[in-house]
């Protein structure tokens, strides 16, 4: 993507649902993996969004439900998030000001490293390089806004 599209408040854009498309590619295996359903960014008590994903995820041929919850908080600068687990534990920050941001989140001996990308108002990705001494991943995730 060459160009991309700022988004002034994180939350405000998110909000509502989305459809996701996810591919998985294990770099040190050469496996594929494919997840399809769709994501809701709703209100949180307090302030924020609740990210609720659920859809099919299929790896080696075999398709499984899959679900995944984040919370998206405000972050320290306006317009920013500050995005966590379910349980509360810190995930990476979010700032889409320029319509493109790195993050970093480092687990265990891995590391995660999340461009986040921005084309127009009704698109986004997030690319995932996830590195260590099992793993060499690469997620890559497209959003489309329904409705």
């Amino acid at each position: 993507m060459g160009e991309f599209w700022p988004v002034a408040d994180v939350l405000a854009h998110l909000a509502g649902r989305w459809r996701v498309e996810r591919s998985v590619h294990d770099r040190a295996s050469g496996d594929e993996g494919r997840f399809v359903g769709a994501t809701l960014f709703g209100p949180l008590a307090g302030g924020g969004l609740l990210h609720e994903e659920s859809g099919d995820f299929t790896w080696q041929g075999v398709t499984r439900p899959a679900t995944r919850t984040l919370r998206f908080l405000p972050g320290a600068a306006p317009g920013t998030a500050d995005v966590r687990f379910a349980d509360g534990r810190p995930f990476h920050l979010l700032d889409l000001g320029t319509g493109r941001y790195v993050a970093d989140h480092p687990c265990a001996a891995d590391l995660y490293r999340g461009e986040f990308t921005v084309p127009d108002a009704d698109h986004w990705r997030t690319v995932w390089r996830v590195g260590g001494p099992a793993k060499d991943l690469l997620l890559t995730t497209d959003y489309v806004r329904e409705g």
